[in-house]
């Protein structure tokens, strides 16, 4: 069943540990999400849109809920985030990691290192999409697919199969030390298999 617009449309913190465990679906591959970080762009320095700030890079952060924002990092990583709330609200879920569905695995691993799964090494193996420039790297995600309404009809979505075998666990958000009071939020959502 694929994700609608009510599951976006709740708060951000609450988005960002319910879409762990659902599944990713882009141009027909499939993984898990395994690692999430909320942003709440009126509270969060963290957030590109901090202090409700729209400029052309952030306007889709302040569209309605569920649709893709997709930005660049280091002037070459993309990261894929989720708005969240309703329009106006300046909110989005960070992508952070994920797994490969069975069956999925090959395309992926192409993706991101140009071998199959079969050879890659345990270091490729560990390293494939844990971090948010390695998942869209292995997805193939990017500028191109910025606000993208993810409740659509089409071939970029999220979907839930059941799946509840994990723990969640939270912490402090990664690599944002220069946000001040908001790096100890406890905003970063992550699996633990049971």
């Amino acid at each position: 069943m694929i994700l609608g617009k009510e599951f976006y449309q709740q708060d951000t913190l609450s988005a960002a540990e319910k879409l762990l465990g659902k599944v990713l679906v882009f141009k027909g591959l499939k993984v898990r999400i395994t690692e999430t970080e909320a942003y709440i762009g009126r509270i969060d320095k963290a957030a590109h849109c901090y202090g409700n700030k729209k400029t052309k890079r952030t306007e889709v952060m302040f569209l309605e809920g569920g649709c893709s924002y997709i930005y660049l990092i280091y002037g070459m990583y993309y990261c894929l985030n989720i708005v969240t709330e309703k329009a106006g609200e300046g909110c989005a879920v960070l992508i952070r990691a994920a797994e490969p569905l069975e069956g999925y695995e090959d395309q992926i691993f192409m993706n991101r290192y140009g071998i199959s799964r079969e050879i890659a090494s345990k270091y490729q193996i560990k390293n494939l999409m844990n971090g948010p420039g390695k998942l869209c790297r292995a997805l193939g995600i990017s500028k191109e697919d910025n606000n993208v309404r993810l409740t659509l009809e089409n071939d970029f979505y999220v979907e839930v199969d059941g799946f509840t075998d994990f723990k969640v666990h939270i912490s402090p958000r990664i690599n944002i030390d220069y946000a001040m009071e908001a790096k100890d939020f406890p905003w970063r959502f992550f699996i633990e298999r049971k």
